[in-house]
């Protein structure tokens, strides 16, 4: 009975012996967990949702489409993909849906898309944009987004197009809305440059288009609308 004992306790041994080394090897080695080492804030290939909203700033290009600032504004919302090259250099491509809306101001200049006046009103391109971009990273970190700056191009295609006016005649209605679509008079193509200055997962937007609103002939009788988008991004880490 005691030559079993012995047998059992030494088999017992044999096996837990190794199975506690693992243990301990692993604990003492997280890295060698590859898809870890990869993906990260900070390493090789990020990705992340986020949501932006801008305002419409900077001036027409002349009397006729002046904007209702404030109301005119930009919502976004995109998937970020990030490849680090180095500590300080990474690259990177956006895929995003924006809503840029131009509201109107109603005064006896206007000349966008024509000069009747309404209580409100506002032409509105909803888009499928791409951006590629280069970043700045700021310091030495560990495996988080940090502080940075982001220097890129965009362009993108516009899904559809709104004329939207709200009239408030007092007589028969309260109200009076019309929603005409398949504008001919707009651009279906946009892009341009832009610049984001972030820490962690909030961002300051700042995006100037290039492309012009209008297209011909059009294009030769209205101002072209402000160019200009300032907004704040907040990023799901």
């Amino acid at each position: 009975m005691r030559r079993r004992l012995l047998l059992l306790t030494a088999a017992l041994t044999a096996v837990i012996v190794p199975i506690q080394a693992q243990r301990i090897l692993l604990q003492e080695q997280p890295g060698a967990d590859t898809v870890r080492s990869v993906f990260g804030p900070n390493r090789a290939y990020y990705n992340h949702f986020y949501l932006g909203y801008g305002l419409v700033a900077g001036p027409a290009a002349g009397p006729g489409a002046a904007l209702r600032y404030g109301s005119s504004a930009e919502f976004a919302l995109g998937l970020r993909n990030k490849f680090r090259v180095s500590q300080r250099l990474a690259v990177g491509l956006d895929l995003r849906y924006t809503r840029v809306a131009y509201h109107l101001a109603q005064n006896a200049q206007k000349l966008v898309p024509n000069a009747a006046q309404h209580h409100r009103e506002y032409l509105a391109l909803p888009q499928a944009q791409l951006e590629g971009f280069v970043r700045l990273n700021q310091g030495r970190r560990g495996n988080v987004i940090g502080r940075y700056l982001d220097v890129g191009g965009w362009g993108g295609w516009v899904i559809s197009t709104t004329h939207y006016y709200e009239d408030r005649p007092g007589q028969g209605a309260k109200r009076v809305t019309v929603s005409e679509h398949g504008l001919d008079f707009l651009r279906r193509w946009s892009y341009g440059v832009g610049l984001r200055l972030g820490s962690s997962r909030y961002a300051l937007s700042g995006r100037y288009r290039l492309s012009d609103v209008f297209r011909s002939p059009a294009g030769q009788a209205y101002p072209e609308l402000p160019r200009w988008v300032l907004g704040l991004e907040l990023g799901w880490l």
